[in-house]
């Protein structure tokens, strides 16, 4: 949510570009397709009800820019297996989704489908919450390679742009996890307000704090 009120904010002070990141949901996703088709308008729609204008920000789909499958391909070659397994982001987010040894390739190495993304429009900056910064650095090691190897200064640096305090990383529901819609532990823009008061009632709480005027948990709280 911090990230996406950076990217209201930002709409007149830069070219914005904003993706609905299609193949990356398929990368878990792939036995239910229907499920990611279904998901575009649902996404499009949080993100206008929001504030995104289309007419300040530039918003597309992943899948319909087969340039970036390309090029992605193309960092896939700079990038090694180790260096992909040490990426903490990845590893948190494979462990959140119980993959084991069965995590699907695409889900593996999708920090150079992201490192494409950013790097084919010249980003400079992106908005992302701090569990994303592992996937800037490595974004920005594959800048430095690609430029090193082909001799030329073709891939620019991005720097992240990070929420306010306090706006960062949002935990889901049931306290395991942040907040992700594949995850089912979120509240939605689309909620009414029946659902949204039924999850918030559901979160964990500390079941000592019983009174306002008793010392509270802060952990797993």
């Amino acid at each position: 949510m911090g990230s996406l009120k950076k990217r209201v904010e930002i709409q007149d002070q830069f070219n914005n570009f904003i993706m609905i990141a299609d193949q990356q949901a398929l990368t878990d996703n792939a036995k239910n397709p229907e499920k990611i088709q279904n998901s575009l308008i649902e996404f499009i729609l949080d993100y206008l009800s929001v504030g995104i204008d289309p007419i300040k920000s530039n918003i597309f789909v992943q899948s319909h820019i087969p340039e970036l499958s390309e090029l992605t391909m193309h960092y896939l070659n700079l990038v090694s297996v180790s260096r992909l397994k040490r990426n903490p982001t990845v590893k948190n987010e494979m462990k959140e989704k119980n993959f084991g040894d069965s995590v699907p390739t695409g889900f593996f190495i999708y920090p150079v489908s992201q490192a494409a993304d950013i790097t084919a429009f010249k980003a400079s900056i992106v908005p992302v919450g701090e569990d994303q910064i592992p996937m800037i650095e490595q974004t920005n090691e594959i800048v430095k390679t690609f430029n090193n190897t082909y001799k030329q200064n073709v891939l620019k640096r991005a720097k992240a742009l990070l929420p306010e305090k306090g706006m960062g990383r949002l935990p889901g529901i049931d306290g395991k996890a942040k907040m992700s819609k594949s995850l089912n532990n979120a509240i939605y823009l689309s909620d009414s307000p029946d659902i949204i008061k039924q999850k918030v009632m559901s979160m964990y709480t500390d079941p000592n704090h019983i009174r306002v005027t008793d010392p509270g948990r802060i952990e797993d709280n």
